[in-house]
């Protein structure tokens, strides 16, 4: 989330309250969602220049990272909504929190940091994607490989980071779980536009070939969106 100044930002306190106190699993469930709407609402009316963390904006996230640590799905989804609403400055707290005994919290740390979308969070996604035992997990991090924000990054940094993401897709075409393998197309069609090296962007295409083959793929509907990428990329 950009800056919104102390006035915007204390407008959701009132919601963290809301959580704090919540009394029930719907009730948390409820209040995180709440929480979650605010959060979009200020970052859709967000107009100003550079993302920033002040004192207000941590305790937001802090509300929301204890709000993953839940066994209460429907709350962790809006949790999930509002740190990506917030952006960037969630990164650096939800990298901080990963952790290997409570593998529910970091499961919906993943799913934040691919819809945020930021560059620190690639190595995450790639472990997720190659190893995590959660389908819907190993999707997430797929979807997130295709759709990294790196405008602000030097043109050397990107192309090495887009030959990580296509890697790490290229593996992710094997998984057993055909929407992992759906994500990874969707994902190749966003990647494979970038100014890769000639014999990155055959290895894509390649990969989507064999995606939208009866012989090598069995899920219909994932062979249908590997012909679509593949139509797309060639118009």
């Amino acid at each position: 989330m950009n800056k919104t100044g102390a006035d915007g930002l204390s407008l959701v306190r009132p919601f963290i309250r809301a959580v704090e106190r919540a009394d029930s699993a719907d009730g948390l469930q409820k209040a995180a969602e709440n929480l979650a709407g605010a959060l979009a609402a200020l970052a859709k009316a967000d107009h100003q220049g550079e993302p920033h963390c002040d004192p207000e904006t941590w305790d937001v996230i802090d509300c929301l990272l204890q709000v993953l640590g839940f066994n209460n799905p429907g709350a962790a989804v809006a949790a999930v909504d509002g740190l990506i609403a917030i952006g960037p400055p969630a990164v650096e707290p939800l990298l901080g929190s990963l952790d290997g005994h409570n593998y529910g919290a970091r499961a919906w740390a993943v799913r934040a940091l691919a819809g945020i979308g930021d560059p620190r969070g690639l190595a995450v996604l790639e472990e997720a994607l190659a190893e995590d035992i959660g389908p819907s997990v190993r999707r997430a991090a797929a979807r997130g490989l295709g759709q990294l924000r790196l405008e602000s990054l030097p043109q050397a940094e990107r192309s090495a980071i887009w030959q990580r993401c296509l890697t790490g897709l290229l593996a992710g075409a094997a998984d057993p779980e055909w929407v992992v393998r759906y994500a990874v197309v969707v994902s190749l069609e966003q990647l494979l536009p970038h100014p890769l090296a000639a014999e990155q962007r055959v290895r894509g295409l390649a990969q989507l070939e064999g995606l939208a083959a009866p012989a090598s793929e069995d899920t219909l509907v994932v062979r249908l969106r590997a012909r679509l990428a593949l139509d797309n990329l060639s118009g």
